[in-house]
């Protein structure tokens, strides 16, 4: 008998699977089947708290997904490395990436109580060991990490005196301690007005699908 989900959600997943096979090759068999986990389990629980929007759900693996995953194109930390995810919303950039480096720690802090839960839920579903969870501001924190990661949470000048204090200085990585994040549009204001390096990369260099095309990767040594 054919046990292959042929309904349009499962078509949706399988597509998404091709896409993170397509660039991410060298991925375990836990890894992809944890990967493949969280196309239902999204679906399931955007249903009952809005974490994505609805109309946006059928492309969680390309918006959401691999999005997130571009942070792992642009670095490869170390064994034993620590990672915050500041404001992940419903576990974005972070929970991809906990199951991309199962040898680094994450914690992921949102101040929207119900999309803390979705995140918790979904990462203990697939038994993701590597991450913690926090309800709370970015000022509630006060651990210190290798980097810091966000996706579209807030303009670059906001963001980054946010992410200073919680990055080590420590290193223990090739690539500084700092602040990597995910976003789109136009962003010569937001540079221009924060102070240091910043290194901008297209998301275009890693990924060739239409969506990216817009989309980069932002990186403050901190």
């Amino acid at each position: 008998m054919d046990s292959t989900d042929h309904s349009p959600a499962g078509a949706c997943v399988e597509d998404g699977m091709a896409l993170i096979e397509k660039y991410f090759p060298g991925l375990t068999a836990l890894q992809l089947e944890r990967m493949r986990q969280l196309g239902p389990l999204y679906t399931e629980w955007n249903a009952r708290i809005n974490v994505v929007s609805r109309k946006d759900i059928s492309n969680l693996y390309l918006h959401h997904i691999l999005h997130s995953l571009a942070i792992g194109k642009f670095v490869t930390p170390s064994t034993g490395s620590s990672i915050l995810d500041f404001g992940c919303g419903g576990g974005f950039p972070g929970i991809p990436l906990a199951i991309l480096w199962p040898d680094c720690r994450f914690h992921l802090i949102d101040r929207v109580g119900k999309k803390i839960r979705v995140a918790t839920e979904i990462a203990s579903a697939i038994g993701l060991d590597n991450v913690t969870f926090q309800h709370g501001d970015a000022g509630e924190c006060h651990d210190k990490f290798d980097y810091v990661v966000s996706r579209a949470v807030m303009r670059l000048d906001a963001l980054v005196p946010l992410a200073r204090k919680n990055v080590s200085r420590v290193c223990r990585n090739k690539l500084h301690n700092g602040l990597i994040c995910l976003k789109g549009g136009d962003l010569a204001d937001e540079v221009e007005a924060t102070t240091g390096s910043t290194v901008e990369v297209p998301l275009s260099d890693y990924f060739s699908e239409p969506f990216f095309a817009t989309k980069k990767l932002i990186y403050k040594p901190l």
